[in-house]
């Protein structure tokens, strides 16, 4: 199984008002495992940046002359994600800008779509974490997933936090954390042994109070024909 995790950044936050891309960052992943390979490219918008995405990603329009243009490395881009699964946080916001600048491109190239699946990392949070702020940093929070040192948002950054997030979010055995060159390794996920009991080789962690209280808020939700309100209906008898 093949992935590739993606994030962009760009000038303003609406193709439609004509902002354009001006940061690509990909990594991929096959069967659950971070590979070396990765593609990532900054891309010269022929534009000015909205002060606000400044404020974000702190890419300056000086840094970015001489950069490439989109259509340059277009084709590059669209061979490393043929195939794959694209998984992106708020998956609508980036298609759209990169279908936007596969138009500008005047290549022979149609949608992303076209290439490969894509997969909606900030729809599956909201149905996994309901009610709950769902943000790339707050997900990189709650699954324990190291970015503290990042400054500034950045494309390939946020797509390596990303992968781990999603990797956590979606089966939990796999881990990534970030040296201070932005460098990333995948490891198991392991408990120390001092959060929980050894148990023949295996550690034994308790809920907390906060993940109990939520399971009874949940089992108050499914209502008194749930098998865990049964059990517990039966226990409190007993």
């Amino acid at each position: 199984m093949r992935q590739v995790f993606l994030d962009t950044e760009t000038t303003g936050l609406a193709w439609e008002a004509g902002h354009r891309v001006i940061e690509i960052g990909c990594v991929e992943v096959i069967n659950r495992r971070l590979t070396d390979r990765h593609f990532h490219s900054y891309v010269d918008p022929e534009r000015g940046i909205d002060d606000e995405a400044l404020e974000v990603h702190g890419i300056t329009p000086e840094f970015l002359n001489g950069k490439p243009k989109f259509a340059e490395i277009a084709s590059e881009f669209i061979e490393f994600v043929k195939g794959s699964e694209l998984v992106i946080h708020n998956a609508p916001f980036d298609i759209g800008f990169l279908d936007n600048e596969i138009r500008l491109s005047d290549l022979a190239y149609g949608p992303i779509e076209d290439y490969c699946e894509i997969s909606d990392s900030l729809a599956l949070a909201r149905r996994t974490h309901p009610g709950q702020r769902n943000s790339l940093d707050a997900l990189a929070k709650r699954y324990q997933v190291d970015n503290s040192h990042r400054t500034y948002h950045g494309g390939l950054l946020d797509a390596q936090i990303l992968a781990g997030v999603y990797l956590s979010m979606t089966g939990g055995q796999t881990d990534l954390t970030f040296d201070s060159g932005g460098r990333s390794t995948l490891s198991q996920v392991g408990v120390d042994a001092n959060d929980g009991e050894s148990k023949g080789g295996f550690v034994v962690v308790c809920a907390n109070e906060d993940e109990l209280a939520g399971h009874a808020k949940w089992i108050e939700l499914l209502g008194d024909e749930c098998l865990w309100a049964i059990e517990k209906k039966q226990t409190d008898q007993n």
